[in-house]
């Protein structure tokens, strides 16, 4: 009988490094220093580096020649690109998940989006940035493609790159949850058209209100 190799030690180290990269302790544009990781973490350059190339596959870190590794730098212009891109992918598969979904499902759903509902109530931002994350991974779930689900969680990796929240914008967490609202509502009634469009409406909203976001802080400087 064959046995099952546990986790590759450079898919752990990957896997940390990705959460520090999300939680912004490894800086966008920053160098990464091999050496002091490796010692960090107590293993060898070569799972390291092996980590790095995973990350760079993602588009997470840069691996530049004779001048070592970098965290992604995400620009205006990425997002611009990513966004519309975004929309589209996210849109189709909300129209996917209105074909595919049992009524259950539809259930389960709404008791995330009655958490998006309370954490908006009460106002805990962070509270609502991770119903709305599980609100979006569950429709992407449902509608079953997972062509589309892998392309979505690569496309949301880089966007986590970004130093700006947009639902921090007065005003943005309302309309967000009133979007949330509405996309629910079109999966509840079964409508494949209007579930699509309001999920592609709603992801250039969020772009919108990056950009306000963007040119708020520029005037501040």
């Amino acid at each position: 009988m064959n046995r099952i190799a546990p986790t590759a030690l450079y898919q752990e180290v990957a896997e940390r490094l990705r959460q520090r990269i999300f939680a912004h302790e490894l800086q966008p544009g920053n160098w990464i220093d091999e050496q002091k990781l490796a010692e960090q973490y107590g293993i060898s350059r070569t799972p390291l580096r092996e980590a790095l190339k995973v990350l760079a596959s993602e588009g997470l870190v840069e691996l530049k020649p004779r001048r070592g590794c970098y965290v992604t730098e995400i620009s205006r212009q990425d997002l611009d690109d990513i966004f519309p891109l975004m929309a589209m992918l996210e849109g189709r598969c909300a129209a996917e998940a209105v074909e595919r979904a049992r009524p259950t499902d539809i259930a389960e759903l709404k008791k995330t989006h009655d958490t998006l509902e309370a954490a908006a109530r009460e106002g805990r931002i962070d509270g609502f940035f991770e119903a709305n994350q599980e609100f979006h991974k569950k429709i992407q779930e449902l509608s079953g493609n997972r062509w589309l689900l892998s392309v979505i969680q690569d496309l949301r990796k880089v966007l986590k790159l970004s130093r700006l929240h947009s639902l921090s914008l007065e005003g943005r967490l309302q309309q967000s949850l009133d979007e949330h609202r509405l996309i629910m509502a079109a999966l509840e009634a079964r409508n494949t058209q209007e579930a699509e469009r309001l999920m592609h409406d709603h992801l250039l909203s969020g772009r919108e209100a990056l950009v306000k976001m963007d040119q708020k802080a520029a005037k501040a400087a």
